[in-house]
Formats: C-alpha cells, sequence, structure tokens
C-alpha cells in the first residue's frame, strides 16, 4: 500500500505568526506554531520547519534560529535540494535506513559550499532532525530543540526527553560544523507496545513565564486532553514572548517490543 508523499517547509521570517496560534495536520504529523506575544515585546519569528512523510515513515525537522531566520531558511533549503536522496534513503529497508541517514545528513552539513554560506549568515540555529521508521525512531540533534516519547511504561519510570538540551552547539555563523570535531546528538529508540507520541518542541514552550510546560508530565498530559490547540493557548495566555514551533505525531506499535527475559 503506497501513501501520497508529503513535502513540507516553513521558515518563520516568511509567515511569523506572531500573536497567532497556527495548527496544521501535515499528514500524520500535527504541525503548531505561535510566534509569540507582541504585547511582551515579540515582533518577528526566527523559527522553520520541515516534514516529510513515506510510506512507513516520517521525518520532522524543527530549528530554532536566533538574531535572524536566515540560517533555519539556509537548512532547510540544504534538505529541500537534497530531499530526493532523503527520501531514497528512508525508503530503504529498516537495518540499512538510518545508517543512510545519518551519512547523509552529515554530508549535506559539512559540504563545503553550505559551510561557506553559513560563513555569510547573520546569526544560527539550532536543529534537530527525528525519523521514524517501523517500530524505532532515530534522531540527529544540535543544540537546545527537545524531542520526547510519551508512553505509559516510560512515563511510569520518568523517562520521556529523547535527547538533552545544549546551549552552545549551532549551525550557522557559529557552526559546530566547522569544528575540528563537530559536536552533535544522535540516538535510536525503540518504541514500545501500543501508542507512542512523538513530541517536538522549541525552549519557546519550555520557558514560558510561569513554567506551565517546566516538566514532561505536564506536556503530556495537556496533549491527552487538550492537545497542541491547548498547549499553544496556554503560553499565550502566560504572555510568552518566544516563538513555540511544535510537532507530534502518535504511532501504534502491535509486534512484540523487547522485554526483560524474566518477564
Amino acid at each position: 500500500m503506497h501513501t501520497t508523499q508529503v513535502s513540507y517547509y516553513w521558515v518563520g521570517s516568511d509567515e511569523p505568526f506572531v500573536d497567532q496560534q497556527q495548527i496544521d495536520q501535515i499528514g500524520r504529523v500535527t504541525l503548531g506554531r505561535f510566534g509569540g506575544c507582541s504585547s511582551s515585546g515579540q515582533y518577528k519569528n526566527e523559527d522553520g520547519a520541515a516534514i516529510l512523510i513515506g510510506d512507513d515513515w516520517e521525518m520532522t525537522v524543527v530549528l530554532d534560529a536566533h538574531k535572524t531566520a536566515d540560517s533555519a531558511a539556509l537548512v532547510l533549503q540544504q534538505l529541500a535540494q537534497h530531499e530526493s536522496r532523503i527520501r531514497d534513503d528512508l525508503d530503504a529497508p529498516l537495518a540499512e535506513a538510518f545508517g543512510r541517514i545519518e551519512t547523509t545528513v552529515l554530508d549535506l552539513f559539512q559540504d563545503p559550499d553550505f559551510l561557506a554560506a553559513c560563513t555569510t549568515l547573520q546569526g544560527e540555529t539550532a536543529c534537530l532532525i527525528a525519523v521514524r521508521k517501523g517500530r524505532f525512531i532515530w534522531w540527529f540533534s544540535v543544540g537546545d530543540v527537545v524531542l520526547y516519547l510519551f508512553h505509559p511504561e516510560l512515563m511510569k519510570m520518568r523517562q520521556a526527553a529523547l535527547n538533552q538540551r545544549q546551549f552552545y552547539e549551532w549551525i550557522g555563523r557559529a557552526n559546530t560544523f566547522a569544528l575540528p570535531v563537530p559536536s552533535y546528538t544522535r540516538g535510536v529508540r525503540e518504541l514500545r507496545q501500543g501508542e507512542n507520541r512523538l513530541f517536538v518542541t522549541t525552549d519557546g514552550l519550555l520557558e514560558c513565564p510561569g513554567t506551565p510546560f517546566a516538566e514532561p508530565k505536564q506536556m503530556e498530559e495537556t496533549l491527552q486532553s487538550g492537545g497542541v490547540v491547548e498547549l499553544l493557548s496556554t503560553i499565550e495566555t502566560h504572555g510568552v514572548r518566544d516563538s513555540t514551533t511544535v510537532v507530534t505525531w502518535t504511532v501504534t506499535i502491535e509486534e512484540t517490543v523487547t522485554q526483560p527475559s524474566d518477564t
């Protein structure tokens, strides 16, 4: 069975959504944006996002730039120009796909022309790429965008965030890939049996005044009760200044997953 391929790219400098909640369903993925409150001093949006969907996989990219959105736009341009290679990687068998996409991402971010273009930018961006294929999630992170996996078994163990925020990593004028040894995080995790919710957010949500979403449990409960609408309405009510971009989708795993050998 083949589904319609989905490709979506957005950068906040084109559509800032200041004082405006924007929630879109992009295939199987929900994309939520709130550009911040002008009453708190916000007047621009430097976030960005991309969503690609194939038959048995989803790839989301969330970017949080500063100074300007130029770095987010350049990353999205680089990915869009090589979308056919990305799709070939992710259409490959499961045992090969994650290794291939990691090689591609590193190639694209270390390409000499891309690195040269980065030196001309004003500002830099955090970037988190997440790919779900089969019963696994792979991610590649530079900076402080966070990916969460919500599942009842994991929440009992207080396990939700798949990556840790890094405050001195970027792509752009200041560029981790210009270092002798680039600094980034990558990982793979098996999903759990039943319904898994994947959730990616920029720090606008995490650092909202009053910290309504300082803990993963608060996010998970809000997503269950009122979805992305309630998340964005809450931070707007709290007068958040920083732009917030979130993506979320659910994956139901029916097959057996890894359990301790003594169960």
